[in-house]
This record gives structure tokens, C-alpha cells and sequence, in this order.
């Protein structure tokens, strides 16, 4: 039956394949360069303000837009890119390379030439995305070696996950150190620490999930000599290698060098490489092995005798010197390695050729609920037993292909896997005001959650009448006739009348917190729509404004974009105000989710209450709000 499955996940990731190729292909080959730059996959034009070299040889440049526009883009840090000239009519020069940084309106490319090429000082340069083809062959040889697994501990674990009432415990409790956590967390990682298949940590938002894992990690490291640690995506592991590596835990992060946060380059295999005390014998062969071959190719095709053998001795000097450099870097390869306690990759990172002989006892993987069920057998086939953590109550894998969405390709394996004998929730949440947390509470994870006392009551002010005094707020705009606005090139929502609302409320918020605190604002704050259209119009709107533009500690971010974050100030623009109760993305409930719980202190969320009402979830957010004497009209601000 499992065999079965793995077939029809298969199927379903050519399917994704497909959509993926498709759309790359009418989006970005296809296209007109102004096409492009409307659907936010291209940068055109860019000028290069600066390029070094940094740690790895990689080369690293730093490119900004020469037209200032605040428009949606698809870059992301980590994902592929070409960086190209359309000076030349005849053919379209390009480099690849990897995003390392975003900036408003400046983006840092790493690459992995020596030097930049002639054509750049040619100008008419652009930046635009790469269709990522590794990740989808790996996740295709490994669903094939999972069909064909047998009579080993891969196949025992295939049986198992997809039947996972069989998992196995052991019943032996084991003596934990003393870490900081609660009760609840030291039972999820005893059931780790038992678990002789699989353990899952479900840890819903501001419920410590990543402290947990470190304190678990710990534990695993007393009978462990090393795990391999993974994640969906490069920001998470990076923040996982982060933490563990403040624990004095020797952490190796293993991935392009390019695709790594700069604060962990350290913690990569060439940064390990570069601070090793036998580095300057490496490089030293090197420049003598390149010195010699230069001297060797200054001669002339035609010479005699003296010279030739002279020329053969350079090339077999400079042979031996490479050979001594390639002995030296292995031997220093293999004893990161051998030292290294944790190997932090991500899921595809766990392909690499550099781990195709290791095996771990135990692999974890954090944000397991957001990785595709392929990629996440990529790393569990490393490993005899596999403990998963995250929440699959928040953001699902990011499908694009919607018959595969709809056949289940967003369901995670640890969704899937997940039972009550083999998961703890994390209950105790150290992020939001419980007012803020009670409905995402109730509708999600079955009233089970409790604020701790340290954040169960924190207000900006507690000050009686004030706007800051209640930790959550919805403003309805029913009535208004605040209508929403369709973008036909990129089919995305917005809604000028709600933005002008939202922006006029912050300003009166501020003003209040200034008035009282007599001092600058130093919180923190988020706005969240689930529209790319409505991000960059507030966007827009923020820069424009005298008074906003000045205060840098606003971000302006889709749901996705805030996944993992929080904010002591968090509004949220759902859009949608049509008199077809149409409501679009908001339909996906576990993303509001996401946007429900990003706040610490202050949460304000506008809508059209007669438009989101049509679908259930929101009947019982307004009702809600209603009951809680959270509700406010969007007329009581219209005035002010």
C-alpha cells in the first residue's frame, strides 16, 4: 500500500514540475521584458554598486534598481538567478548566481565566477529568476530509492510513517539536564529521546518550539555523537544553526556558502576551511601550483629542446603541487566533519555529495509541516529514526500546480504521520496577549493553549479609553463602500479605501503612544495582507506619507513573508469587499492563522464584514469579536 502511494506522490510532483516549468517558461522566457518586470520576476534595469570577494573565493555583488518603483517582486533570498545584458542585439550575455540579501530596492547576488565578465561595463543590465530544476531531480532519485527500498531500515521507516500507529516507543525516562522550559516541553522531548521510529513536536505560535529543539538536541547529544538537523527552507536552519551554535555546540552548516546568512559564514564548510591553521599551506600550493603553470605557458609553441623540458617540468611541479593542495583540503574536509556534533543542511542540502556515505541515528527536521513530503524523505533516508517539528496548523508546503494541490501534494509527511501516540503539543505560548491569542486558540487548537503570565496582559498603555488600551481590535468597513480594486495584469486584489483606514489608524496610534510615553516610538510593527497588490500599494502609501516614511521599524509583508516572526504591533488588511461574498485567498484559513498570531502586544484587523462572512471561519471571527467587545466600525474613524 505504501508503494502505492510513493507512485502517486510521483505523479503528483511531475505534475508540480510541470506547473513550475510552465509557469517560468509564459512568465519569464516567453515574456516581454516589461511583462516580467509587471509580474515581478525580473529587475530591469540595475546598475552594480559595488562587488567583493568574499569568504569562499564566491564573488559578491551588490546591484540596485535605477528606477525607483515599489512594485511586487517574486525574489526571495536563497533562489536562483541570471544576471543579464541586453546590450548585445544579437545575443543575450548572463551570469547565474544565488540571492543573498533583499533590500528595499537593492539585492545582493552571490556567484561563483573569479571575475565579472567584459560585458558589464556595457550596461543595459537586469537581474531575473532561474527555474530551480536540481531540487525536483532530487526529490525525484529519492521517491524512486523509497519505492524501491527492502529489507532495510529505509523501508522499515516507508511502513511505518505511513502507518504510524505501529511507531515504537521505549518506556525507559530518561534524567534531562536542567534547561529552561516548562512541563510540557520536557514531556515532548522525553518522547523524542523514546522514540525508536518517529516523534513529532507540534508547536503552535509562541509556544517555544525552537528552544525546545535545542534543549532536545542537547539531550540527544549525550548518547549521540552527531545528528543531522534540516529544514524546508534557508532561513530556518539558519536561525536553528544560530541558536545551537550559542550553546557551544559544534554546528557545521552545510550548503553553498552563497545561500547562507553572513553572520553564519563561519559555520560553513569554507569558512571552517578558511580558519583552519594549515589554511595558509592550502593556499600557498595554490598560488605556487597557478605561478608555475603561468611560467610553464609562457613558452612559445616553437622551441627547442632545453625549453620543452623545462615547460614539462613546470606542468608536472605544478601537477605535484595541486595533488598536495587536494590531499591537504580533503584531510581538512573530512575532520570538520568528524568534529562536527551538528550538520545543518537543508532538505535538498541533504543530497549533497558530501554526505553520500553518512548515516545518523537520529535526523530533525524543524518546519516540517511547510516541506514538501519528497523533500523531506531526501533527509530522513540518512537517518534510522526521524522526529519532526512545526505546526501544520499554519502555513502548508507552497504548491503551484492546483490539480496536485488538490490530490495532496500540500498535505506534509508529518500531517500525514502524525498520531496521537507520537506527537506533543506545546501549550504554554510566550508571544502574544491572551486577548490576541483566543480565537487562532479556539478555532485551531482546541482551546488547549495558555498565555504565560509574563505576556497574558501586556498592553502598549494601559491607559483607560485609549486606542492602546485593548490588545485587539477589528474594524469593520462594512457600509462603506470601501470596493476592492483588481489588478488584470496580476490578478491581485487591493483596496485603496481600507489602506487610507489602516494608515489612519497607525498615525492615531502613534500619536497616542508619543503623547503618553513623551518619548521616540521604539515598538515594533507589521502590516500583513494576504494580497501582493495591497502590500505594495500601502508600501507606496508609506513612502509618500511625511509622517510614516519616517518611522523605520514598519515592515509591509504578505502572510508568507511574516511566517516565523513577530511584532509588537501587527495589522492586518484582508481586502476583500465585493457584493459576491467573494473572498478569495482568504479561504485559507491556516494562513490567517499565521496572521493571527504575529502579535505580541497590539493586533488591529480591518475587513468588510458582509463580504467575509460568507464563508464560515469569518461568521465566527465577526461573531467573535462582536462577543469579546472587540468590534469596531470603521464610521467611529472616518471623522477623525
Amino acid at each position: 500500500m505504501s508503494k502505492l502511494k510513493i507512485k502517486e506522490l510521483f505523479n503528483l510532483l511531475q505534475l508540480e514540475k510541470k506547473e513550475d516549468l510552465e509557469l517560468y517558461t509564459n512568465k519569464i522566457l516567453k515574456a516581454s521584458l516589461q511583462s516580467q518586470k509587471d509580474n515581478g520576476f525580473t529587475w530591469y534595469p540595475i546598475q552594480m554598486r559595488n562587488y567583493e570577494v568574499g569568504m569562499g573565493d564566491y564573488l559578491t555583488l551588490d546591484i540596485e534598481k535605477t528606477q525607483a518603483d515599489h512594485r511586487a517582486h517574486q525574489f526571495q533570498v536563497g533562489k536562483s538567478v541570471e544576471i543579464f545584458s541586453n546590450a548585445n542585439a544579437k545575443e543575450r550575455q548572463s551570469i547565474k548566481g544565488v540571492v543573498k540579501a533583499m533590500l528595499k530596492h537593492k539585492m545582493v547576488i552571490a556567484t561563483t565566477i573569479d571575475d565579472l565578465p567584459d560585458w558589464f561595463d556595457d550596461g543595459k543590465l537586469g537581474v531575473s529568476l532561474l527555474f530551480d530544476e536540481y531540487s525536483y531531480t532530487e526529490m525525484e532519485h529519492s521517491l524512486k530509492r523509497l519505492m524501491n527500498a527492502e529489507d532495510n531500515r529505509l523501508a522499515e521507516l516507508r511502513e511505518v510513517l505511513y502507518n504510524p500507529s505501529t511507531a515504537q516507543f521505549t518506556d525507559i525516562p530518561f534524567q534531562l539536564s536542567t534547561h529552561k522550559i516548562n512541563s510540557v516541553q520536557e514531556n515532548a522531548i522525553q518522547k523524542c529521546l523514546q522514540a525508536k521510529d518517529v516523534a513529532i513536536i507540534h508547536g503552535p505560535p509562541g509556544t517555544g518550539k525552537t528552544t525546545t529543539l535545542v534543549a532536545l538536541v542537547q539531550e540527544l547529544l549525550k548518547t549521540e555523537k552527531q545528528l543531522l538537523v534540516c529544514s524546508p527552507s534557508n532561513i530556518a536552519i539558519d536561525l536553528l544553526t544560530e541558536k545551537l551554535s550559542y550553546k557551544n555546540i559544534n554546528v557545521l552548516r552545510l550548503g553553498n556558502p552563497t545561500r547562507v546568512s553572513d553572520n553564519l559564514l563561519s559555520r560553513t564548510l569554507d569558512g571552517k576551511i578558511s580558519q583552519h591553521p594549515q589554511y595558509k599551506d592550502l593556499k600557498n600550493y595554490r598560488k605556487l601550483a597557478a605561478e608555475y603553470k603561468a611560467m610553464a605557458h609562457k613558452y612559445k609553441r616553437n622551441f627547442g629542446r632545453d625549453e620543452r623540458e623545462q615547460r614539462n617540468l613546470l606542468f608536472a611541479e605544478a601537477k605535484s603541487l595541486q595533488k598536495e593542495a587536494s590531499i591537504l583540503e580533503d584531510f581538512i574536509v573530512k575532520e570538520q566533519f568528524v568534529n562536527a556534533q551538528i550538520i545543518c543542511c537543508t532538505l535538498v542540502g541533504a543530497a549533497s555529495y558530501l554526505l553520500k556515505h553518512f548515516k545518523f541515528n537520529t535526523v530533525l527536521i524543524d518546519e516540517a509541516a511547510q516541506a514538501l513530503e519528497p523533500a523531506t524523505w531526501i533527509a530522513i533516508e540518512k537517518a534510522n529514526r526521524a522526529i519532526f517539528a512545526g505546526d501544520h496548523l499554519q502555513l502548508p508546503p507552497t504548491v503551484k500546480s492546483k490539480e496536485a494541490a488538490a490530490a495532496g501534494l500540500t498535505m506534509s509527511l508529518m500531517e500525514r504521520c502524525k498520531h496521537e501516540n507520537n506527537s506533543t503539543m506545546l501549550q504554554v505560548q510566550y508571544r502574544m496577549n491572551k486577548d490576541i491569542m483566543q480565537f487562532s486558540n479556539i478555532n485551531f487548537y482546541d482551546g488547549k493553549l495558555v498565555a504565560h503570565e509574563s505576556v497574558a496582559n501586556q498592553l502598549l498603555l494601559n491607559i483607560e479609553n485609549s486606542i492602546s488600551a485593548q490588545a485587539f481590535d477589528f474594524i469593520d468597513t462594512a457600509g462603506c463602500g470601501f470596493e476592492e480594486e483588481l489588478n488584470p495584469e496580476s490578478l491581485s486584489v487591493s483596496n485603496t479605501d481600507e489602506a487610507n483606514l489602516l494608515l489612519k489608524h497607525l498615525k492615531l496610534l502613534f500619536a497616542e503612544l508619543m503623547e503618553n510615553k513623551n518619548t521616540d516610538i521604539d515598538f515594533s510593527v507589521g502590516i500583513i495582507s494576504p494580497y501582493k497588490e495591497q502590500v505594495q500599494l500601502i508600501t507606496e502609501m508609506i513612502a509618500e506619507d511625511e509622517e510614516l516614511k519616517l518611522h523605520t521599524n514598519i515592515k509591509v509583508k504578505t502572510i508568507d513573508g511574516f511566517q516565523g516572526q513577530e511584532k509588537d504591533i501587527i495589522y492586518i488588511s484582508l481586502v476583500r469587499s465585493n457584493s459576491r461574498g467573494e473572498i478569495g485567498f482568504l479561504a485559507d484559513t491556516r494562513r490567517m492563522n499565521v496572521a493571527l498570531t504575529r502579535a505580541k502586544k497590539k493586533m488591529v484587523v480591518v475587513g468588510d464584514s458582509a463580504t467575509i462572512s460568507s464563508n464560515s471561519f469569518y461568521e465566527n471571527f465577526v461573531s467573535f469579536t462582536q462577543e469579546n467587545e472587540n468590534y469596531k466600525s470603521a464610521w467611529e474613524f472616518q471623522a477623525v
